[in-house]
């Protein structure tokens, strides 16, 4: 509100006031509206698609609704069972790239830090070489491999896995080197090497929990990568699950392809929702001081 009125000397005084409640509410309540704009908008881009597919997902051949096509993924072992072999792969290919990555990023934090630039140039070549390129070269390899390699890359978890980890390097290395780089690195280790810790004691005991959320990270993005992955295991003739979508695909079965797809993105979401609860609780851990 804005007053004029006489001053002391006689002159005119101008006395700005705050301005009217209706003015302050207006500003307060305009960046809530755009924000549940957005969100709207958001919630309908991704949230419609997948309501879709998941309303096809429970079309039945004979007409109506139900959850046969989720049935048959059950009940059929040809659809069941690599689903269980991508979700091995997945395990063994996140828990290799841990024990590897961890120690790695510690080592050269620790004694190279000159060659932090050189691992980040190494990590970035599975992302310059198109998986194209990458399995045409493993094919060609497989094809004059000698005799006695055949009976260790005979299985899809032999020969998914080596690959897969090296596919997952660019993504695990970052999100843990970030979460390594947010710590007080070189006084929790000297502490604990100080009090008698052995260095594999250090890593488990002290450095894994301090970067807990950015392995869950680096987990949840190998699994994501095991689970999507299709141009390797489709060239080198493995049957996983993603190939196995596309197959069902291929074969008119799109309700069984998309319900094997609503399966996949459960999964994920659940994993993702999994990461963000350990996330906050560690944070409110650290807040409260428990270790």
């Amino acid at each position: 509100m804005t007053v004029i009125g006489p001053g002391l000397a006689g002159a005119d005084e101008l006395i700005v006031g705050p301005p009217p409640m209706s003015r302050l509410r207006w500003r307060r309540e305009r960046p809530r509206i755009w924000r549940v704009t957005i969100f709207v908008l958001a919630a309908i881009f991704f949230l419609g698609p997948l309501a879709a597919a998941f309303k096809y997902s429970l079309q039945q051949d004979k007409g109506g609704y139900g959850f046969g096509n989720y049935g048959e993924i059950i009940k059929n072992n040809e659809v069941r069972s690599p689903l269980v072999t991508s979700l091995e792969i997945a395990i063994l290919s996140a828990a290799i790239v841990i024990l590897l990555i961890l120690p790695t990023v510690v080592w050269v934090r620790l004694k190279k830090p000159k060659a932090t630039a050189v691992m980040e140039f190494v990590t970035l070549l599975p992302i310059v070489v198109p998986p194209v390129v990458m399995a045409a070269g493993i094919q060609q390899f497989e094809l004059n491999a000698p005799s006695w390699m055949f009976q260790y890359i005979d299985h899809a978890q032999s020969g998914l896995i080596p690959f897969y980890v090296v596919l997952a390097m660019p993504f695990t290395y970052r999100a843990i080197d970030t979460g390594v780089r947010a710590i007080d690195l070189h006084t929790l280790v000297d502490a604990s090497r100080n009090l008698g810790a052995s260095w594999p004691s250090t890593l488990v005991r002290v450095v894994l929990p301090n970067v807990q959320t950015a392995v869950l990270g680096a987990l949840f993005l190998t699994v994501a990568l095991c689970l999507g992955e299709v141009v390797i295991a489709t060239l080198l003739l493995y049957n996983t699950f993603p190939v196995e979508v596309l197959v069902l695909y291929h074969q008119a079965q799109v309700g069984a392809s998309v319900a094997l797809s609503m399966i996949t993105l459960t999964f994920t979401f659940l994993l993702l929702f999994g990461l963000s609860f350990l996330g906050q609780r560690r944070r409110g851990g650290r807040a409260t001081g428990v270790i």
